[in-house]
């Protein structure tokens, strides 16, 4: 399908800016407006990638999901209710079942078999973002060209062929969350319908049950892709998919995990007897010290030092934080002066922060000496500090770095390129407003772990591989934090050997590194193509 005429595209853009007029506003509500009707865009490209010249075809659109299966069940291919469904009888869109349209790019290799074609589902994580962030830097055809570690100038930015894209070995599906990009929310309370641990993860389930129905994919090999929360995300969804969706996975791939809240380092001084984020986070600060050359007697090589470095942590250090208030005055002492060794924050600071340092305060601290912040997404990168006299960094440089560049970028590729979104806009991120993300997972309302969920999926599917991908500069998610819940999920010893890890020498972000996108498409790569058949 070609592009939106541009009369049908101002429609689309005015139904879904513009609420219907309300005679009696004193006692009727404006009118909410209805969803549109879904209407794709399909255009072609080539690639050179992996050695191959691929042909491959793209479509741009949107896939209507219901908040719950029984209204889910009532929405036809268009996304409207089925004639004659109850949800068909409602005349009030104030009062119509909440729906999600919800925005996606699919990309599909031409001439390939869909039986035997693994595709990938792809989404980041926020809670709350779109997904412009893998697609524009990670696998997709394209890629948006980034420096090592510092700002990027203003446009006109570069937008590159991707040599390290996917497509080689898989077709790929860009998936927004609700509310994101082109998609929007509709009907009665669509955020809290949508806007949660549960019912975000149930409404990517359904939407991966329409998708691989509207393009006859049920038969191929399927995996998931997260990053960030889209982690999180991964490991509810691939428990609904397998256990509530009789959909099998072949595999998880995993990239800058959290599943345990309470491990979060951000907000671990807020945690008081929660030391585990301190201990799972100093091998980043470590990694991110030795980066800057912050570290006294620096080492040659970055991994012999952090083996050195998380023995520590998870020794002597949880040891002392053990103690509490029954830690010695020399004791503390001594335990800050090996910090200092591994972090290059000073003594005297560490032992006012009672050994305990957040997130924002080791990027606040770490180059104080030079008025500098360091990164958080990425702590390779630096900025100016806006505050010298505040606790903790006030903002992220990595994130300042190169958002302009990705949004930008894909704001101009989706138009030009995929022929989509004339005269509508896109949202990189959620516009929450007053409503707020339900953190609460099957209705316990201590902080999310979505653990078990990967471990049920596991167990019910021993054939399930898993991949977790990490960047040694990654201080949102640290990967030490990753390695530690995964080696205590709930499964038994025979399923570990299920999981495989790959750390890189990048952030968050990982592909905002060449060499390290490099290094993540093969070891993605090789994951498929050893799990694609079901092989052991």
């Amino acid at each position: 399908m070609q592009k939106l005429p541009s009369l049908l595209a101002l429609m689309l853009a005015a139904t879904i800016s513009l609420p219907a007029f309300a005679t009696d506003e004193t006692t009727k509500p404006a009118e909410k407006p209805a969803a549109p009707v879904p209407t794709d865009s399909t255009t072609e490209g080539v690639l050179n990638t992996g050695g191959e010249h691929i042909a491959y075809t793209a479509v741009a659109g949107t896939i209507t999901v219901g908040a719950t299966d029984e209204e889910d069940a009532q929405l036809g291919p268009d996304g409207k209710p089925v004639e004659g469904s109850p949800a068909s009888l409602v005349k009030d869109p104030n009062d119509a079942p909440p729906t999600a349209s919800m925005f996606y790019v699919a990309y599909f290799k031409k001439d390939a078999d869909p039986n035997t074609r693994p595709i990938t589902f792809l989404y980041n994580g926020g809670p709350g973002s779109s997904t412009v962030w893998l697609h524009m830097g990670s696998f997709g055809p394209k890629h948006v060209e980034t420096p090592e570690d510092t700002h990027l100038p203003a446009a006109p930015y570069k937008l590159i062929d991707n040599p390290y894209s996917l497509l080689d070995t898989s077709d790929l599906v860009f998936i927004d969350m609700p509310g994101t990009g082109f998609g929007r929310l509709y009907g009665k309370d669509p955020e809290k319908a949508f806007w949660g641990v549960d019912e975000d993860a149930h409404s990517f389930a359904r939407f991966i049950a329409r998708f691989i129905s509207k393009y006859n994919r049920w038969n191929s090999p399927k995996y998931l892709f997260g990053e960030s929360y889209g982690t999180t995300r991964s490991a509810v969804l691939a428990n609904i998919l397998e256990n509530e969706k009789s959909i099998d996975l072949n595999g998880v791939m995993l990239l800058s995990q959290i599943f345990n809240f309470t491990s979060d380092i951000d907000a671990a001084r807020m945690n008081p007897g929660i030391d585990l984020p301190f201990e799972t986070g100093l091998p980043t600060y470590a990694a991110t010290a030795w980066y800057h050359h912050k570290v006294p007697n620096q080492p040659a090589e970055l991994q012999p030092f952090l083996k050195e470095v998380e023995n520590f942590a998870m020794g002597d250090y949880a040891h002392a934080l053990a103690e509490g208030t029954d830690l010695s005055a020399s004791d503390k002492q001594a335990i800050a002066e090996k910090l200092h060794e591994y972090t290059g924050l000073s003594v005297d600071y560490l032992v006012r922060a009672d050994l305990r340092v957040s997130g924002g305060g080791f990027t606040k601290n770490l180059q104080i000496d030079n008025d500098l912040t360091t990164g958080r997404l990425d702590t390779r990168f630096s900025g100016p500090t806006i505050n010298p006299l505040s606790e903790e960094a006030e903002y992220d440089p990595q994130s300042s770095a190169i958002s302009s560049a990705y949004v930008s970028l894909f704001n101009d590729y989706v138009r030009r390129d995929l022929k989509y979104g004339a005269g509508l806009t896109y949202l990189p991120e959620a516009q929450f407003g007053g409503h707020e993300w339900d953190m609460k997972h099957n209705g316990n309302p201590i902080d999310t772990n979505v653990s078990a969920d990967l471990a049920t999926a596991m167990k019910t599917n021993p054939k399930l591989k898993v991949m977790v991908n990490g960047g040694y500069y990654d201080l949102a998610t640290p990967f030490y934090a990753a390695l530690y819940e995964d080696k205590h999920l709930p499964i038994p010893a025979s399923l570990a050997s299920n999981i495989q890890y790959d750390w890189y020498e990048s952030g968050h972000m990982v592909y905002v590194r060449d060499e390290s996108l490099k290094k993540l498409h093969d070891n993605v790569a090789e994951f498929i193509r050893s799990t694609e058949a079901g092989n052991e």
